[in-house]
């Protein structure tokens, strides 16, 4: 049987003029003629790291690592960098520019001459925008992430990302000064590495590992553990034998795959974030997903994984007992076990000897953390195409609730209005945020859990129904309802609600309603003035004309479905 001619030989193996101008400047770096002569696999390092994104600032240190990994397989590493989003610098929001890395990942795999590729990912949308570029691509892929920081310490308390929200209350109500932020600040984020919690990165993280495009224990061991070195040489070794067995993303990538990963994230309590991503990934891959398969595949995965925000402790706690396969193989009955994963086992064999050390951190089916857990997706008047709700995050007697709208017409209508003591609002009142959603803000940013009213807090309420178009951080917990869909820049529902409006929710039914006439909807659709938007150049201008919606992945139209890895013709 003859060997499979490599693709970066229709770069590198060429001869005459082509041939030098594809080496010669590659030379420059020192790196000698056998490398280039097709009998070592050249592995693409996809790298974001930045110190404008923190989650993601070790990762030169762990991509040498990696590399070495590479060399020992008899591989030749070449490392690239790519556009990273930090969650917690970028203005207005990260989900913004997803696309936009996507697009970089893709084309930078496409262009240039590589055999695999390994993911470098990270903060929030670092790994869906990588996974969704390369799969556009689809050539041997594995997914390395960065791993979660060490807890934080404050007072004599763990804390971590999600305590940001606790605090923040405690700050409004004055039970905390500037100075005892600034050193919960300090005391937080206290080693490289994403949020300790199982907020986005982490969900990210495992969700690749479910997916079976990560080794074993990639989304849990702490970015500081020198464990998560041996991850990345042992990824680095992975990689080169997976261009030898030509183990391309769509053989990973199937539908018994995602349905894997939604069974997953249900066990671990992962963010809502989770649902705009999966969904993206799939279309890219060309995978029939929709926001039902969510609700579906979940409904009988109670909570497994005791981890803030839905449990208690955190995911370096996780992985000392027992980390993703331990978890993985307590829901197993439910799940593919004959999907194949990156190290060419499947995920039955990958988790048949994990262990659990610990049963304050991983329940059973029989003895779960929690009986509610994955997504409630809800369907109703007030969201024809969909709306989300994390139950193991909310306040369980809110979960079937009536109340008066107050409505904010926008992120600056709820900061001019959401703390002045005249504001008529209670507890049992329903709070929504208009023009959050993929249009309105623009990028649909992670501000759908609002903070509740200070003077709701003086009096000691720690929960309200939150309803908007927007996101939330995976960090984020409460009775909130996100992605609803169409979003009310473009006229959908939410765009109708008044103040005083009864709104339902009612969660073990799915539902969610304005309780208006339909002849009263009807008159205020006819009233409705669309949003105008001050965007007419660049990038910004792209993502409003071509961004599909929340029950779509919040991806562009144009960029669903595989392309493939052609080399596109030479310009010399």
């Amino acid at each position: 049987m003859s060997k499979k001619k490599l693709r970066s030989q229709e770069w590198y193996g060429r001869t005459g003029k082509d041939g030098i101008i594809y080496r010669s400047w590659m030379k420059n770096q020192g790196l000698p003629h056998h490398l280039f002569t097709g009998e070592k696999p050249v592995i693409g390092i996809c790298n974001t790291w930045s110190e404008l994104t923190p989650c993601n600032a070790h990762f030169r240190d762990l991509a040498e690592a990696l590399k070495r990994g590479i060399w020992e397989a008899g591989g030749f590493p070449l490392e690239f960098p790519v556009m990273s989003l930090g969650e917690c610098s970028i203005k207005p929001t990260a989900m913004l520019f997803r696309n936009l890395a996507s697009m970089d990942v893709e084309e930078s795999i496409r262009a240039n001459p590589m055999d695999g590729v390994v993911l470098m990912c990270g903060c929030d949308k670092t790994t869906p925008s990588l996974v969704m570029g390369a799969a556009s691509v689809n050539l041997p892929t594995l997914v390395l992430s960065g791993g979660p920081m060490l807890v934080g310490r404050f007072r004599g308390k763990k804390i971590g990302t999600s305590d940001i929200w606790r605090f923040a209350e405690d700050y409004k109500v004055g039970r905390l000064t500037q100075e005892d932020m600034i050193e919960v600040e300090s005391s937080m984020s206290r080693s490289v590495g994403h949020c300790a919690p199982m907020g986005t990165a982490s969900t990210m993280a495992a969700m690749v590992e479910a997916l079976g495009l990560a080794l074993p224990d990639n989304a849990t061991i702490p970015a500081a553990d020198s464990r998560r070195k041996v991850l990345a040489h042992m990824a680095g070794m992975r990689i080169v034998e997976m261009v030898k067995e030509d183990l391309t993303m769509d053989k990973i990538l199937t539908r018994k795959a995602f349905e894997n990963s939604i069974m997953v994230n249900a066990a671990i309590g992962g963010s809502t974030n989770f649902i705009l991503h999966l969904t993206a990934i799939a279309k890219r891959i060309g995978v029939e997903l929709d926001l039902t398969d969510f609700d579906h595949f979940s409904s009988k995965i109670p909570l497994i994984a005791n981890v803030q925000p839905s449990g208690e402790h955190w995911v370096e706690d996780l992985f000392y007992a027992g980390g993703m396969p331990a978890v993985m193989r307590e829901i197993q009955k439910h799940l593919h076990t004959d999907a194949i994963t990156v190290n060419g086992k499947t995920i039955g064999e990958n988790i048949s000897k994990a262990e659990c050390w610990d049963r304050n951190l991983i329940g059973t089916l029989d003895q779960p953390i929690k009986p509610e857990s994955g997504i409630a997706v809800l369907k109703g008047n007030l969201c024809p195409n969909g709306a989300v709700l994390k139950p193991s995050a909310a306040t369980p007697s809110l979960l079937k609730h009536t109340g008066r709208a107050v409505v904010f017409e926008d992120i600056d209508d709820y900061k001019a209005k959401v703390d002045d003591p005249s504001l008529d609002i209670d507890e049992n009142c329903v709070m929504v945020l208009k023009n959050v959603g993929p249009k309105g803000y623009p990028g649909m940013p992670e501000v759908g859990n609002m903070g509740l009213p200070k003077k709701l807090l003086e009096k000691g309420v720690k929960d309200m129904v939150r309803i908007s178009d927007g996101r939330m951080s995976g960090t984020g917990f409460g009775t909130v309802v996100l992605h609803v869909s169409p979003e009310s820049a473009i006229g959908g529902p939410l765009a109708l609600v008044q103040n005083g409006d009864l709104i339902e929710l009612d969660v073990p039914n799915r539902s969610l309603n304005l309780l208006i006439s339909e002849e009263e909807f009807e008159n205020r659709r006819k009233s409705f003035v669309p949003t105008q938007l001050p965007y007419e150049r660049g990038y910004v201008n792209l993502f409003l004309d071509k961004v599909n919606q929340a029950h779509e992945g919040v991806d562009f139209d144009f960029l669903q479905g595989s392309s493939g890895a052609e080399v596109k013709r030479d310009s010399h």
